[in-house]
Protein backbone atom coordinates (compact mmCIF):
# COMPACT_ATOMS: atom_id res chain seq x y z
CA UNK A 1 0.00 0.00 0.00
CA UNK A 2 2.75 2.47 0.97
CA UNK A 3 6.30 2.76 -0.34
CA UNK A 4 8.62 4.21 2.30
CA UNK A 5 11.80 5.84 1.05
CA UNK A 6 14.10 6.03 4.04
CA UNK A 7 17.52 5.57 5.58
CA UNK A 8 18.92 4.96 9.08
CA UNK A 9 18.43 8.49 10.43
CA UNK A 10 16.11 9.85 13.13
CA UNK A 11 13.89 11.52 10.54
CA UNK A 12 13.59 8.31 8.56
CA UNK A 13 12.74 6.26 11.62
CA UNK A 14 9.89 8.54 12.58
CA UNK A 15 7.90 7.18 9.65
CA UNK A 16 8.79 3.52 10.04
CA UNK A 17 7.74 3.73 13.70
CA UNK A 18 4.45 5.38 12.74
CA UNK A 19 3.72 2.77 10.07
CA UNK A 20 4.46 -0.02 12.55
CA UNK A 21 2.26 1.57 15.21
CA UNK A 22 -0.59 2.00 12.74
CA UNK A 23 -0.25 -1.49 11.29
CA UNK A 24 -0.19 -0.18 7.74
CA UNK A 25 1.42 -2.41 5.11
CA UNK A 26 4.50 -0.81 3.58
CA UNK A 27 7.50 -1.59 1.45
CA UNK A 28 10.91 -0.22 2.39
CA UNK A 29 12.88 1.54 -0.33
CA UNK A 30 16.31 2.25 1.11
CA UNK A 31 17.87 5.52 -0.09
CA UNK A 32 21.54 5.48 0.90
CA UNK A 33 22.26 9.16 1.51
CA UNK A 34 25.92 8.35 2.20
CA UNK A 35 26.21 7.36 -1.46
CA UNK A 36 24.16 10.24 -2.86
CA UNK A 37 21.19 8.11 -3.85
CA UNK A 38 18.87 10.94 -2.78
CA UNK A 39 19.96 12.85 -5.89
CA UNK A 40 18.87 10.17 -8.36
CA UNK A 41 16.18 11.38 -10.79
CA UNK A 42 13.73 8.68 -9.75
CA UNK A 43 13.87 9.85 -6.13
CA UNK A 44 13.75 13.54 -7.04
CA UNK A 45 10.51 12.80 -8.87
CA UNK A 46 9.07 11.86 -5.46
CA UNK A 47 10.86 14.45 -3.34
CA UNK A 48 12.27 17.48 -5.15
CA UNK A 49 14.01 18.47 -1.90
CA UNK A 50 16.27 15.37 -2.11
CA UNK A 51 15.80 14.41 1.55
CA UNK A 52 14.50 11.31 3.26
CA UNK A 53 11.93 10.25 4.30
CA UNK A 54 9.29 10.26 1.62
CA UNK A 55 6.32 8.03 0.95
CA UNK A 56 4.12 7.06 -1.94
CA UNK A 57 0.67 5.99 -0.77
CA UNK A 58 -0.90 3.82 -3.47
CA UNK A 59 -4.20 3.78 -1.57
CA UNK A 60 -4.54 7.52 -1.01
CA UNK A 61 -7.89 9.30 -0.91
CA UNK A 62 -9.14 10.03 -4.40
CA UNK A 63 -7.88 6.79 -5.87
CA UNK A 64 -4.56 8.13 -7.17
CA UNK A 65 -1.10 7.52 -5.64
CA UNK A 66 0.10 10.33 -3.40
CA UNK A 67 3.80 11.20 -3.08
CA UNK A 68 4.61 13.07 0.12
CA UNK A 69 7.81 14.37 1.71
CA UNK A 70 8.76 16.13 4.99
CA UNK A 71 8.51 13.85 8.03
CA UNK A 72 6.10 16.08 9.94
CA UNK A 73 3.74 16.31 6.98
CA UNK A 74 3.86 12.54 6.54
CA UNK A 75 3.07 11.95 10.22
CA UNK A 76 0.10 14.32 10.07
CA UNK A 77 -1.14 12.65 6.90
CA UNK A 78 -0.89 9.14 8.33
CA UNK A 79 -2.64 10.19 11.55
CA UNK A 80 -5.48 11.80 9.63
CA UNK A 81 -5.72 8.89 7.19
CA UNK A 82 -6.13 6.33 9.99
CA UNK A 83 -7.74 8.40 12.72
CA UNK A 84 -5.04 7.26 15.17
CA UNK A 85 -2.08 8.75 17.06
CA UNK A 86 -3.82 12.13 17.06
CA UNK A 87 -6.80 13.21 19.20
CA UNK A 88 -9.98 14.05 17.34
CA UNK A 89 -10.96 17.03 19.51
CA UNK A 90 -9.52 20.45 18.57
CA UNK A 91 -7.82 21.01 21.93
CA UNK A 92 -6.08 17.63 21.93
CA UNK A 93 -5.11 18.01 18.28
CA UNK A 94 -3.60 21.43 18.95
CA UNK A 95 -1.59 20.08 21.88
CA UNK A 96 -0.10 17.27 19.80
CA UNK A 97 0.59 19.61 16.89
CA UNK A 98 2.51 22.09 19.03
CA UNK A 99 4.87 19.38 20.32
CA UNK A 100 5.27 17.98 16.83
CA UNK A 101 6.26 21.45 15.62
CA UNK A 102 8.61 21.80 18.61
CA UNK A 103 10.40 18.69 17.42
CA UNK A 104 10.46 19.80 13.80
CA UNK A 105 11.73 23.30 14.54
CA UNK A 106 13.81 22.69 17.66
CA UNK A 107 14.75 19.20 18.80
CA UNK A 108 15.83 17.84 15.42
CA UNK A 109 17.57 20.89 13.97
CA UNK A 110 19.49 21.75 17.14
CA UNK A 111 20.73 18.22 17.87
CA UNK A 112 21.45 17.82 14.16
CA UNK A 113 23.52 20.99 13.98
CA UNK A 114 25.36 20.07 17.17
CA UNK A 115 26.22 16.71 15.62
CA UNK A 116 27.44 18.37 12.44
CA UNK A 117 29.65 21.00 14.02
CA UNK A 118 30.98 18.72 16.77
CA UNK A 119 31.58 15.53 14.82
CA UNK A 120 31.27 16.04 11.06
CA UNK A 121 32.54 19.51 10.20
CA UNK A 122 36.04 19.55 8.64
CA UNK A 123 37.04 22.43 10.93
CA UNK A 124 36.00 22.78 14.57
CA UNK A 125 34.29 26.12 15.20
CA UNK A 126 34.04 26.69 18.97
CA UNK A 127 31.35 29.36 18.62
CA UNK A 128 29.06 27.08 16.59
CA UNK A 129 29.62 24.10 18.88
CA UNK A 130 28.89 26.16 22.00
CA UNK A 131 25.82 27.75 20.42
CA UNK A 132 24.18 24.47 19.46
CA UNK A 133 25.27 22.71 22.63
CA UNK A 134 23.57 25.38 24.76
CA UNK A 135 20.43 25.36 22.65
CA UNK A 136 20.23 21.56 22.62
CA UNK A 137 20.56 21.53 26.40
CA UNK A 138 17.87 24.20 26.77
CA UNK A 139 15.49 22.24 24.54
CA UNK A 140 16.15 19.04 26.48
CA UNK A 141 15.28 20.96 29.64
CA UNK A 142 11.93 22.01 28.14
CA UNK A 143 11.13 18.39 27.31
CA UNK A 144 12.28 17.14 30.70
CA UNK A 145 10.02 19.57 32.52
CA UNK A 146 7.06 18.73 30.28
CA UNK A 147 7.53 15.03 30.99
CA UNK A 148 7.87 15.57 34.72
CA UNK A 149 4.12 15.29 35.26
CA UNK A 150 3.00 13.08 32.36
CA UNK A 151 3.96 9.93 30.50
CA UNK A 152 3.93 11.48 27.02
CA UNK A 153 4.43 14.93 25.52
CA UNK A 154 0.71 15.46 25.04
CA UNK A 155 -2.17 13.85 26.92
CA UNK A 156 -1.75 10.50 25.16
CA UNK A 157 0.89 8.76 23.06
CA UNK A 158 0.91 10.43 19.67
CA UNK A 159 2.84 11.37 16.55
CA UNK A 160 4.61 14.01 18.67
CA UNK A 161 6.28 11.22 20.66
CA UNK A 162 7.04 9.27 17.51
CA UNK A 163 8.77 12.32 16.03
CA UNK A 164 10.75 13.11 19.17
CA UNK A 165 11.90 9.67 20.33
CA UNK A 166 14.42 8.89 17.52
CA UNK A 167 16.07 12.29 17.92
CA UNK A 168 16.41 11.91 21.69
CA UNK A 169 17.95 8.48 21.19
CA UNK A 170 20.43 9.88 18.68
CA UNK A 171 21.24 12.76 21.00
CA UNK A 172 21.84 10.46 23.94
CA UNK A 173 24.06 8.18 21.88
CA UNK A 174 26.27 10.99 20.59
CA UNK A 175 26.11 13.46 23.50
CA UNK A 176 25.42 11.54 26.71
CA UNK A 177 26.76 14.41 28.80
CA UNK A 178 23.72 16.51 27.88
CA UNK A 179 21.43 13.93 29.47
CA UNK A 180 23.22 13.51 32.80
CA UNK A 181 21.10 15.94 34.82
CA UNK A 182 17.77 15.05 33.27
CA UNK A 183 15.19 13.24 35.40
CA UNK A 184 12.16 12.53 33.21
CA UNK A 185 13.61 11.95 29.74
CA UNK A 186 15.43 8.69 30.65
CA UNK A 187 12.16 7.19 31.92
CA UNK A 188 10.36 8.49 28.85
CA UNK A 189 12.89 6.87 26.52
CA UNK A 190 12.45 3.56 28.30
CA UNK A 191 8.66 3.89 28.20
CA UNK A 192 8.47 4.67 24.49
CA UNK A 193 11.34 2.37 23.57
CA UNK A 194 9.59 -0.59 25.20
CA UNK A 195 6.78 -0.46 22.66
CA UNK A 196 7.16 -3.36 20.15
CA UNK A 197 6.21 -1.15 17.21
CA UNK A 198 8.89 1.37 18.17
CA UNK A 199 11.48 -1.39 18.42
CA UNK A 200 10.55 -2.67 14.96
CA UNK A 201 10.48 0.79 13.44
CA UNK A 202 13.91 1.65 14.81
CA UNK A 203 15.38 -1.28 12.87
CA UNK A 204 14.22 0.07 9.48
CA UNK A 205 15.94 -0.08 7.07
Amino acid sequence: MIDLYTFKTPNGRKISIALEELGLPYTVKSVDISKGEQFKPEFLAINPNNKIPAIVDHAAPGGRPLALFESGAILLYLAEKTGALMPSDPRGKAEVTQWLMFQMGGVGPMIGQLHHFSLAAPAKLPYAIERYQKEAKRILGVLDRQLGSRDYLATTYSIADIATYPWLMAGRNFFPELFQDLHSIPQYLHRVGSRPAVQRGMQVP
